[in-house]
């Protein structure tokens, strides 16, 4: 999937691009435009466009005229969403896994968004939100804590994230994942993070030290917990309607036509629909025959519908054209049925379900004549240009052989350097690929990597990073379906991976520009009737093919079965196997082979609701483009595939969300805007015990893969305690005030200097010194760095590596 997304500024009525490292950032005074495409079987887009609490009406308003003219441009396919500032919908939110933060400022400081490597930094971040997260910029006091709630101490170098003592374990984990996020992706992987509970501050007495000297002592007690007030937006209702909005008169009307249950031929192409859901959102269908002025004012009717109404200002509102209806306003209507439907085994699966997802060939020959396409597409060539991989060892780059091109180990990251021509001028791709069982070190040292290799080449990559799993497309086509990611091990010579025994790979592609095979637990479970798998064992490939697969499927499967060894092949097909295949398996059982899944193509893709009461109330929250790591430990998941509603309860529910999930299930199906059968099954599913029919619905299912727990990732913030140097400059103090510390987790000594309007060195004991890293001088700017080595910064590049320790022995860095 594709994300692209612009500032709007309206003096000069254009949309700015926003760099990469601002993913997820949002100045509270600006609008933006964001764009994304979805890859799976519909290639369906989508178009939102946010509004900034402090944004004037002029700016709005060009931000809603600007998304119409992209939607036109792109054809009308695209559907448009209004979202505002805190009450986005959860499909935007979607798009931002470890959160949004909102920031000071408009367009000025809108154009300095934000820099790769820069510390200056000084900022409080309020986290809200579990399942997505929010994080406002607030004062940097004490004043701003509450204790119910995470906060995140950004000093440039170092994050200190204090947890409320009532925040829960998975407003932690997300808290940490957003730090997280920001020091890779703006920080290049180099600033640290330190962990405060709130309730055990003694437990942390160092880091309370940093707080203190940037906050100030604490003086009385902290506020209470502040509730989530924020509205449920997918609570169903019972008041569904729909009105017609024509011209036919001369000016545009809008006359209510039905109330639920909707029916799918109420809505006639040559005219414009709203669906208003009670006033919790607003959807609004253009028809295919629709005039171009009832097209062209879709958005701003809608927006007039809601003050009309009296609804809230931030009411969501989508707007979608004739052909490309969303997943919710389907679930709307008793039924629905898509043009050129069909039935059998040569039906089209769509996203979600146990089969494959309809792969559609990219024509690279349209590149050229079409740059637009290639933008949509995310394919800037046809993956025809020079490739070079380096893996990550011992935390530094090693260069890979093309013989193991392709092949990519869970264990370790990797760097892939992706170099094509345009307009005879050299074009980078950098692309960063992290293995599921990395460790942290690696991780951070794969992006701190990165940045060195995009000054390498003046900044001119355009770097991706690339989490297992989640390949984008032009990732794929390099390797020319010949890409195999194993699940875990590393490919580090003279390292010894899992021992013989059968290894088993779920093959999806019908060409060489979409395949990959992705390792999976070697038992019968693990397969599924629609797909190609390849069996290794000691003496033998076994290509097993589904009933449901393709042959280009099964083409592309010996491909990669040649390039995986070059022991003998044998062909196997579902329903003819030997015996020693399910030996090699560890026996025969179950597997995804739902024959109602293969009969007909259901037009109502499947739907995850999170059922959780952490907030102090229960409530029901949808979870956009649902996948295994969406399952939340803590939580109750409700999995609505039409036909049966499934109840996933966590090992960590509690008994109250366990017994009200079912209550909110029936009562979920007796509310459906589509009158669904009240008898439809409820089937509730444990954690650890979930069956076939569950786990078929989510891709590459793994009973192993669950998100790291909160107290895990706080453990692996071992390395990260060694807080090597924090630099705070506060805004508080005439003349800029520099708080120097150094903390080593064997030596738990820490030194304070301040100094007024210059900087002052640290003379730390001798255990602390030692501490230090290789790399202390980057910490340094250009003018301390000359002062103590005698060089300057490009000089001391260049020197060979012994010639740099000297210097820095004799400084006292090393």
């Amino acid at each position: 999937n594709s994300l692209h997304w612009y500032l709007v500024v309206f003096k000069n009525m254009k949309m700015v691009p926003v760099p990469d490292q601002a993913f997820g950032n949002f100045f509270e005074g600006d609008c933006y435009v964001v764009l994304y495409r979805s890859q799976g079987s519909s290639n369906s887009m989508d178009v939102h466009y946010w509004i900034g609490n402090s944004s004037s009406q002029d700016e709005q308003g060009a931000a809603a005229i600007l998304v119409t003219q992209l939607d036109e441009f792109l054809g009308g396919s695209p559907v448009q969403h209004r979202e505002v500032q805190a009450a986005e919908s959860s499909k935007f939110r979607s798009y931002f896994r470890n959160g949004l933060i909102y920031k000071k400022g408009g367009v000025d400081s809108g154009f300095r968004h934000v820099e790769s490597n820069v510390y200056k930094i000084l900022r409080l971040l309020h986290i809200k939100g579990r399942k997505h997260v929010t994080a406002t910029e607030v004062e940097v006091s004490w004043s701003s804590f509450n204790s119910g709630d995470v906060f995140l101490l950004d000093m440039g170098k170092v994050i200190v994230q204090w947890n409320g003592p009532q925040s829960n374990r998975s407003e932690k984990l997300k808290a940490m994942l957003l730090a997280q996020d920001v020091r890779d992706r703006e920080r290049g992987g180099r600033a640290q993070i330190g962990v405060v509970e709130g309730g055990d501050e003694e437990d942390s007495p160092e880091l309370m030290k940093i707080m203190r000297a940037v906050l100030g002592q604490r003086s009385g007690k902290l506020k209470e917990a502040e509730p989530d007030d924020t509205p449920d937006r997918h609570q169903q209702t019972a008041n569904i309607r729909l009105y017609n909005v024509s011209d036919e008169s001369g000016k545009l009307v809008v006359q209510e036509v039905a109330m639920q249950p909707l029916t799918q031929d109420l809505l006639h192409s040559t005219d414009c629909y709203i669906v208003d859901q009670g006033g919790s959102s607003v959807l609004v269908w253009k028809g295919k025959e629709a005039s171009i002025e009832e097209r062209r004012s879709a958005l701003g009717r809608a927006v007039g519908f809601i003050k009309a109404k009296n609804y809230s200002s931030s009411t969501n509102v989508e707007v979608m054209a004739e052909g490309g209806e969303s997943a919710m306003f389907k679930h709307l209507f008793i039924s629905w049925t898509e043009k050129g439907q069909t039935k059998g085994l040569g039906n089209v699966y769509t996203t979600g379900k146990i089969a494959k997802v309809e792969q559609v060939k990219f024509d690279v020959m349209e590149l050229h004549a079409r740059p637009e396409l290639a933008a949509q597409q995310r394919m800037v060539d046809d993956a025809s240009g020079q490739v070079q991989i380096w893996r990550i060892e011992d935390l530094e780059l090693r260069e890979l052989h093309p013989s193991s091109f392709g092949q990519f180990y869970g264990g370790d990251c990797y760097l892939v350097l992706y170099t094509y021509k345009r307009a005879s001028k050299l074009q980078y791709i950098l692309y960063m690929w992290q293995g599921r069982h990395a460790t942290q070190d690696e991780i951070t040292s794969c992006a701190y990597q990165a940045v060195a290799m995009d000054n390498k080449y003046s900044g001119v990559p355009v770097q991706v990073r690339v989490v297992m799993g989640k390949e984008p497309r032009h990732f794929l086509a390099i390797f020319k379906g010949k890409l195999i990611i194993f699940e875990g091990g590393t490919g580090r010579a003279g390292v010894t991976n899992p021992g013989p025994g059968a290894r088993l790979f779920q093959v999806r592609g019908t060409h060489e520009m979409n395949t990959r095979a992705t390792e999976v637990p070697a038992r019968s479970s693990s397969l599924n009737t629609n797909d190609v798998f390849l069996l290794k064992t000691d003496h033998t490939i076994y290509l097993w093919y589904g009933k449901g697969c393709s042959g280009d499927e099964r083409e592309m499967a010996k491909a990669v079965a040649d390039v995986l060894s070059r022991q003998d092949k044998q062909v196997v097909m579902e329903g003819q196997e030997p015996a020693e295949f399910w030996v090699a398996l560890g026996g025969k059982a179950p597997y995804a082979c739902d024959k109602r899944l293969q009969k007909e193509e259901t037009p109502h893709s499947p739907r995850l609701f999170e059922c959780s009461n952490q907030t102090g109330r229960f409530r029901m929250t949808e979870v956009e483009d649902l996948t295994q790591e969406d399952l939340d430990q803590d939580d109750v998941m409700l999995l609505d595939t039409w036909e049966e509603i499934f109840l996933w309860i966590g090992r960590s529910a509690n008994e109250y969300e366990t017994k009200e999930a079912c209550n909110s299930a029936l009562e979920y199906l007796r509310t459906h805007p589509a009158g669904r059968d009240p008898d439809t099954p409820i089937i509730s599913v444990k954690q650890g015990y979930e069956p076939l029919t569950f786990t078929g619905w989510f891709n590459a299912w793994d009973p192993q893969k669950w998100s790291s727990s909160y107290e895990e990732m706080k453990q692996n913030l071992g390395d990260v305690a060694s807080i090597s140097q924090i630099t705070v400059v506060s805004d508080s103090l005439t003349h800029s005030t520099t708080l120097y510390c150094h903390y080593d987790i064997t030596n738990t000594s820490l030194t304070f200097t301040f100094q007024m309007s210059h900087y002052v060195y640290i003379q730390c004991c001798n255990d602390v010194q030692k501490s230090l890293s290789l790399s202390s001088q980057d910490y340094l700017s250009d003018v301390d760095l000359e002062n103590l080595l005698g060089c300057s910064r490009s000089g001391f590049q260049r020197l060979p590596r012994w010639r740099q320790n000297d210097l820095k022995k004799k400084a006292g860095l090393f």
